[in-house]
């Protein structure tokens, strides 16, 4: 959910580096945006709508007026898995925080991730709040001091109610923003230093699984996937770099146990699908592997301009898709009697359309003014 643009690199090696013997030459990288993996995004967006539309129970059942099992009889299975749109995110917002934050100070990578993520997340907050509140609105908006605290992006540690349901999400990346932030960022991306914080991230959260307080920082369930997602953008810089293959490898394999772990639900006779251990490692697989097909420059042909809009509006869809969703869903299935199909279809284009909206009337006014901003050093 960030933005794929390669800045220019001026790597800092620290006098402790200089005394060891010299890193390899990255492999030449084109200095333009990475169209296939704005693509990416977009796919990972769409799949974790699928899921909130037709791949689960609770306020969509209501949606829909019935559960969404019977309106898509064959499909609610497959949508089931969207839900792993999330890692797949992770594991490309690993790839580009390694390389925004590569060769940047403190405050510039502090002031690219507040004006990247805030001013469209602002804007949804107030709008989901205001169309919850509208008394043709089926669904109970959250307490207005509750609506307040969202705008903060603490509700979650506060314990406040969520305005946006995906918001969990973005508590989860900021917390590994101020990781690389810490740890690489702050004293200088180097490709060591780098290997070393992904290295040490996995082996520390690996041991603090189960101690609340450390889970809440080193988030043992996601960080395979940012993590895979940092060495996969070292293979970009150099693709015989054996080490970092080694902790993209590491990464599946550990990031795919939690997943299987957390979702797997074939047991459960009462589920609203049944996920197969096979099919959750599979869609892992294919997040892994599809960031890695563009690491390596393969996708590098697939340059057309529409993938930058996809890219674009990826962020926007993602935060208002849920809930505004679900009320388009309800007024053209149940109010005007539109077939399923079709009312998913219709639902998807309009939310991407709001995504236009939003990115065009605030994030394209506001992301660089706030940028510019919280840039100036004092």
């Amino acid at each position: 959910m960030t933005s794929a643009t390669v800045p220019p690199v001026a790597e800092r090696a620290g006098a402790a580096d200089a005394a060891h013997a010299p890193e390899p030459a990255p492999a030449p990288r084109p200095a333009s945006r990475l169209r296939a993996l704005d693509g990416l995004r977009l796919v990972a967006a769409l799949m974790v709508a699928a899921y909130h539309y037709g791949g689960r129970g609770g306020a969509v059942t209501d949606a829909w007026g019935g559960s969404a099992q019977h309106q898509f009889p064959t499909l609610h299975t497959l949508f089931s898995y969207g839900c792993l749109g999330v890692q797949v995110f992770f594991v490309i917002s690993g790839f580009v925080i390694c390389m925004s934050g590569w060769g940047r100070t403190l405050t510039s990578f502090f002031a690219s991730r507040v004006a990247r993520l805030m001013p469209a997340y602002w804007v949804a907050v107030v709008l989901v709040t205001a169309v919850f509140a509208l008394p043709v609105v089926a669904y109970d908006a959250v307490a207005a001091s509750d609506a307040l605290v969202n705008l903060t992006l603490l509700q979650q540690p506060l314990g406040a109610d969520r305005v946006l349901g995906v918001c969990w999400t973005l508590w989860v990346e900021i917390r590994f923003y101020a990781l690389f932030a810490l740890c690489v960022v702050l004293p200088g991306a180097t490709r060591r230093r780098v290997l070393l914080f992904c290295g040490g991230w996995l082996l520390a959260a690996a041991l603090a699984a189960r101690e609340p307080l450390l889970e809440l920082v080193l988030m043992p369930e996601y960080a395979p996937f940012f993590v895979g997602g940092i060495g996969l953008y070292l293979v970009h810089r150099d693709r015989r770099d054996a080490h970092a293959w080694g902790v993209t490898a590491v990464s599946f394999l550990v990031g795919q146990h939690y997943a299987v772990d957390s979702l797997w639900n074939v047991s459960d006779p009462d589920a609203f699908a049944h996920r197969t251990t096979l099919g959750i490692v599979l869609v892992v697989a294919f997040g892994f592997i599809a960031v890695a097909v563009i690491a390596l420059g393969r996708l590098n042909r697939a340059n057309w301009r529409w993938l930058t809009v996809a890219g674009a509006l990826t962020y926007p869809f993602y935060l208002v898709h849920e809930h505004l969703g679900w009320v388009v869903i309800r007024a053209l299935h149940r109010s005007l009697g539109v077939p399923s199909a079709a009312t998913f279809a219709l639902t998807v284009v309009s939310m991407l359309v709001l995504a236009w909206l939003l990115h065009r009337l605030v994030e394209k006014p506001l992301t660089p003014r706030l940028r510019a901003a919280l840039s100036r050093v004092r």
